[in-house]
């Protein structure tokens, strides 16, 4: 099921290079957001936002599961306009703001393909000892062929100082 939602706040700099940024509740998710605004803000581009919200798995409880799935988005609402506010002190620009529902593999995917806007996608790779991250690691893998722009990956543990230097 693909529910999208797109807020773009300011359309006339469409041409420029957009780096997207996918929210989710993990530390590495604000390296990747600081090196996208930064990166932004020094080539002329802007920052996209693209939160996904994963189908309820209460499918025989049908009330249930519409309640579960508008709390999230509320919460996900929440998050990014958060977010947005932090984009806007870094980078100078307002974002873009995506939410869908469904898998997130296949919700980034098509947005990315849909929108020709987007041209780099930002992540931030986890810190920990267990990998880069269970969505990083699908698009160096096989999610790479389906992917049409190129891929930023951040060293999750990058600090705030070390970022800027490199943005």
């Amino acid at each position: 099921m693909t529910d999208v939602v797109k807020k773009v706040y300011d359309t006339e700099d469409d041409h420029h290079r957009i780096f997207l940024v996918v929210v989710d509740d993990t530390e590495e998710m604000r390296v990747a957001l600081r090196f996208a605004c930064m990166r932004a803000k020094s080539t002329g581009g802007r920052v996209a936002l693209f939160r996904d919200i994963e189908p309820s798995d209460y499918h025989h409880w049908a009330s249930i599961s519409e309640l579960m799935q508008q709390e999230a988005r509320e919460a996900a609402e929440d998050r990014l306009n958060e977010l947005a506010q932090e984009v806007v002190e870094l980078s100078g620009q307002i974002p873009a703001i995506y939410v869908r529902a469904g898998p997130i593999r296949q919700e980034l995917i098509e947005l990315i393909n849909e929108e020709p806007t987007i041209s780099v996608l930002v992540l931030a790779a986890s810190a920990s000892n267990d990998g880069p991250g269970p969505l990083v690691s699908h698009l160096i893998g096989k999610g790479t062929n389906s992917c049409r722009i190129p891929i930023t990956i951040v060293p999750g543990n990058l600090s705030a100082a070390q970022i800027d230097a490199l943005a």
